[in-house]
C-alpha cells in the first residue's frame, strides 16, 4: 500500500493519503488533550517530538506540527509509522 504526502495551505500541516485505508468516522487527537489517547496510531503521531495534532479521516491522516519543528525528519517520522501501520493492517486482513 502506497502513501502520498501532499503539502496543505498550512506550512505546519502535512496530508499523508493511505491508499486502501479507511478512517471511519474522522477522529481528531491533539497533545495534552484532557482524556488519553486511546488509538495506537494518533499516539504514535503524537509521541514524535514537534507533533501537536492528528486528524484520521476517509483514507487519510493529517499531521501538524509546530513552527520550530522541521519537516524533512518528522515527515520521514511519520511514513515510517505509517507503513508499519499499513502493513499491521495487510497482516490482521489476511488472517
Amino acid at each position: 500500500m502506497s502513501i502520498e504526502v501532499h503539502a496543505t495551505p498550512n506550512p505546519n500541516a502535512r496530508k499523508f493519503v493511505l491508499a486502501g485505508q479507511r478512517f471511519d468516522p474522522a477522529r481528531n487527537f491533539s497533545a495534552g488533550q484532557a482524556e488519553p489517547v486511546e488509538d495506537p496510531l494518533a499516539a504514535q503521531l503524537l509521541a514524535l517530538e514537534g507533533v501537536y495534532n492528528v486528524f484520521m479521516a476517509q483514507d487519510f491522516v493529517t499531521v501538524n506540527k509546530v513552527p520550530a519543528a522541521e519537516w524533512e525528519p518528522l515527515q520521514a517520522a511519520v511514513e515510517a509509522i505509517l507503513r508499519d501501520f499499513l502493513a499491521q493492517s495487510a497482516t490482521t486482513a489476511r488472517e
